[in-house]
């Protein structure tokens, strides 16, 4: 990677800190994505945040404004053995206005195997405590036909307060027709009974509940989606808390988000 390493001890303990600051956050979702799901060995991966327009209750993929700032953030890649590196450091401001655009960061993965792009940002906002996290992989594969053994690494939690964890490989098992299942937890338990978007960029999703791609999690906190096509598919889950309240808030509200990368056909043909 091209800035320095940090223990899996040391990411959580960064988020840690980053959950407990009281920065500003606005009512919009935070998420990551990466230029591409397969990537050579020792090429450039570059790691988008984007800040969406999600006051409309997630019925889109549209980017609002950016972040001003990425002070009370937390951006790292996660390689296969359990390294993170720090992307907060060489993340640049790619807008011109100061509400346009979004951030992106450069690495240079040379691990072959599963990496993970984790994201965290929280504060007080309008009477409220945010918490938010976000996800997103991409593999690295040294040419066709040289893709090494899946890792079960996406079946593992971060830690995130709330948080979706997947059941279903995120790069080699993602296609058109083909389900993918993720399992949302709140401090690290299923949570049953929560309505989770399924949002495909460029569409825009039926007011009230869409059936076509939102669902609601089970006993385990598990939902399965089947995407009709080769996109960018924006998961998407909100959980308040009015009794969690403190000092200068009134309520606490969760936010997580992954995002896939889906191939227009199977990435293990």
């Amino acid at each position: 990677m091209n800035d320095r390493p940090m223990t899996r001890v040391t990411v959580l303990r960064a988020t840690l800190l980053a959950l407990l600051s009281m920065g500003s956050v606005r009512a919009h979702d935070t998420w990551v994505q990466v230029s591409s799901a397969l990537v050579r060995p020792g090429d450039v991966a570059h790691v988008d945040l984007v800040l969406g327009n999600h006051g409309n209750d997630h019925r889109d993929f549209k980017i609002a404004g950016k972040l001003a700032t990425l002070d009370g953030a937390t951006l790292a890649v996660i390689g296969p053995d359990g390294t993170s590196t720090d992307l907060v450091p060489v993340a640049v401001d790619l807008g011109l206005p100061a509400k346009e655009g979004y951030w992106s960061a450069r690495c240079v993965p040379r691990q072959a195997g599963l990496h993970c792009i984790a994201h965290t940002r929280s504060g007080v906002r309008h009477g409220k405590m945010g918490f938010k996290g976000s996800k997103a992989w991409f593999l690295v594969a040294d040419g066709p036909g040289k893709v090494p053994a899946s890792s079960a690494a996406f079946r593992e939690p971060l830690g995130h307060p709330l948080e979706f964890v997947l059941d279903t490989d995120p790069v080699l098992d993602t296609a058109p027709g083909q389900p993918l299942t993720v399992r949302l937890l709140f401090r690290g338990q299923p949570l049953a009974g929560q309505r989770v978007s399924f949002v495909p960029r460029g569409a825009t999703l039926a007011e009230g509940f869409d059936p076509e791609h939102e669902r609601t999690t089970d006993a385990q906190g598990r939902v399965s989606y089947t995407p009709r096509e080769g996109t960018f598919v924006l998961v998407v889950a909100h959980l308040t808390k009015p009794e969690e309240k403190g000092d200068g808030y009134d309520a606490t509200a969760y936010a997580a988000t992954l995002v896939l990368d889906i191939p227009q056909r199977s990435r293990r043909d």
